[in-house]
C-alpha cells in the first residue's frame, strides 16, 4: 500500500525519511524538517498505516509496515534514503534496514522502541481499549500536558500539532487520528526481538534521559550488535524531537553531515 506522504525540501536534495512513532503521524517532523533539514535533504514522512490519512485497514504487522514502506518508495522513485525513525519508527527502521540493506544509508534512532518487553507490551495494549475522546482540542491539549508524557514539551508544540492530529467524529468529539486496534497490535509486533545482527548502515541512537523506552541493558545491546552505532543521551522524555529539540537536532545534522 501506497501511504500518505508529507514531504518538505527540494525533490533533485537526497532523500531522508522519516518514520513516526505509534498514535503519531508524520507532520510531527515538521518542525525538525523546516528548521533543519529541509535544507540539505527532500525529507518525506509518510503516515504509517492505521495512522493518519493513510489507509487503515489490516494487517498491521511489521512485515506488512515494511512492505509499505518499501513501495511508497518506490512510488516516489526513491532507491536509496538515510532514516530517522523515532519510537516504534525507530523499531521500523531496524526492520527496513535488515530487510532492505541497500536501500538505506544512514539510521538515525530517536528514543527507538527496539524491543518492549512481553509484559509491558501487554499493559500498554490493554490500555488502548477504553475510548478516549475530547470536547475540544484545546481539552485535548490539557489532557496531554496533565499526563506529562513528554516533561519538557513547549506547550506551543502541542497547541500547533494537535488540532491537526485530531478529528471530529459523528458524535462532535474530538480523537486522534489513527486506530487503536493498529496500535494495540504495534505493541505486539514491538515484544519480537529485533534483527539488530542484520543491519549494515551506521546508526545514532538519540536517547532521552528521562525516559524508559531505552534503558542502560538496551544500549548496550545496540552498541554490541550494530556494527556503528553512536549513542547520543538528550534531556527530557520520550519525544526527544520536542523535549530537547536543539539538542536532538545538532545530534542527527552532525550525524547525516559525517
Amino acid at each position: 500500500m501506497e501511504l500518505h506522504v508529507h514531504q518538505w525540501g527540494e525533490a533533485s536534495a537526497p532523500p531522508l525519511l522519516c518514520l513516526h512513532g505509534v498514535s503519531s503521524h508524520g507532520r510531527r517532523f515538521r518542525r525538525l524538517a523546516e528548521q533543519r533539514l529541509a535544507g540539505r535533504h527532500r525529507v518525506i514522512a509518510p503516515d504509517l498505516r492505521g495512522h493518519g490519512l493513510s489507509e487503515w485497514d489490516p494487517p498491521w504487522d511489521l512485515e506488512t509496515h515494511v512492505g509499505d514502506i518499501s513501495e511508497t518508495l518506490d512510488d516516489l522513485e526513491v532507491e536509496v534514503a538515510a532514516l530517522v525513525g523515532h519510537s516504534f519508527g525507530g523499531r521500523l527502521a531496524i526492520e527496513l534496514a535488515a530487510a532492505h540493506p541497500d536501500r538505506v544509508s544512514q539510521m538515525v534512532l530517536l528514543d527507538p522502541a527496539v524491543w518492549v518487553p512481553p509484559p509491558v507490551a501487554h499493559e500498554r495494549a490493554e490500555g488502548l481499549r477504553v475510548d478516549e475522546s475530547f470536547a475540544t482540542p484545546a481539552e485535548a491539549i490539557e489532557v496531554r500536558i496533565a499526563e506529562g508524557g513528554s516533561v519538557l514539551t513547549p506547550r506551543r508544540f502541542l497547541e500547533e500539532e494537535l488540532p491537526e492530529h485530531l478529528s471530529r467524529g459523528d458524535d462532535g468529539r474530538y480523537r486522534y487520528r489513527y486506530s487503536r486496534t493498529a496500535v494495540i497490535a504495534a505493541y505486539g509486533e514491538m515484544a519480537k526481538t529485533p534483527p539488530l545482527h542484520k543491519v549494515r548502515a551506521p546508526a545514532l541512537v538519540v536517547r532521552g534521559a528521562d525516559s524508559e523506552v531505552m534503558p542502560e541493558a538496551l544500549v548496550d545491546v545496540c552498541r554490541d550488535q550494530l556494527p556503528d552505532c553512536t549513542v547520543v543521551t538528550v534531556p527530557g522524555g520520550h519525544i526527544v524531537m520536542w523535549d530537547a529539540f536543539e539538542e536532538t537536532a545538532e545530534a542527527i545534522t552532525a550525524f547525516l553531515d559525517r
